[in-house]
């Protein structure tokens, strides 16, 4: 039997029927995978878009900002920009990652796959190796696309005390959420809340008018990393 077959336009949107070696084609997650032959054809279209909405950025050590992004601001960014967007949006939160050797790498992939970064900033974020790798992987990005206006890819919020913020950041129109940066969950009881929530509303609103304006993906989108095994207060990332 041939290990050769003939693959309808039904089954890849906007493309006329092909012969595909089936023995280096296969599926997973929704997305092609191919090794070689016609399947390289391919590979800008099926292979090369974003993945997600939105990268949440933030402080992994410690407990309240963790907390706070777990309880509070991912749900309900998840909830809210579902509501604008006609289709399912998708946001990377590294706390539904499971943990282990993948991880760095799941980082990596999710941030180059991303349209806009979020960064729920903090004085110890700029002090985070992969705050920062995850924060100037972003600028560079902006750098190659909008050169003359080098923003509009990473959209900060501020959880606390922003007067220690870099110069770099102060740059940049951040929205503040420090009024209701409390991360224990029967925060939501509060009548404080609501408050949080409409401004939520408004941060939801403005990234859906920003995905709009967000460039093509590139295959050479700049992504940093720290060091092996570093974790904690640090250098600045190698570009």
């Amino acid at each position: 039997m041939s290990s050769f077959c003939l693959l309808f336009r039904g089954e890849l949107p906007g493309f006329c029927p092909v012969f595909v070696n089936w023995n280096v084609f296969f599926r997973r997650d929704s997305w092609i995978y191919y090794q070689t032959g016609l399947g390289r054809a391919f590979e800008g279209a099926m292979t090369r878009v974003y993945e997600y909405d939105v990268f949440i950025s933030y402080q992994r050590t410690g407990r309240l900002v963790p907390a706070w992004v777990r309880n509070h601001f991912h749900p309900r960014l998840c909830e809210l920009l579902d509501e604008n967007l006609a289709r399912d949006v998708k946001i990377f939160f590294d706390g539904d990652v499971q943990g282990g050797g993948k991880w760095p790498y799941e980082l990596r992939s999710a941030l180059q796959r991303t349209r806009i970064l979020v960064a729920v900033c903090s004085p110890k974020y700029f002090l985070n190796e992969w705050c920062l790798a995850e924060w100037h992987s972003m600028a560079k990005r902006e750098e190659l696309v909008i050169p003359d206006r080098p923003q509009g890819l990473i959209y900060p919020v501020i959880f606390n005390d922003s007067e220690n913020f870099p110069a770099y950041a102060h740059e940049r129109r951040m929205r503040s959420l420090k009024e209701w940066n409390q991360p224990y969950e029967h925060f939501q009881v509060a009548p404080a809340y609501l408050d949080f929530h409409r401004e939520m509303e408004r941060i939801a609103t403005e990234l859906t008018d920003l995905f709009e304006q967000v460039p093509p993906w590139r295959p050479d989108w700049p992504v940093e990393t720290p060091e092996p095994g570093s974790l904690g207060p640090s250098r600045l990332p190698r570009f």
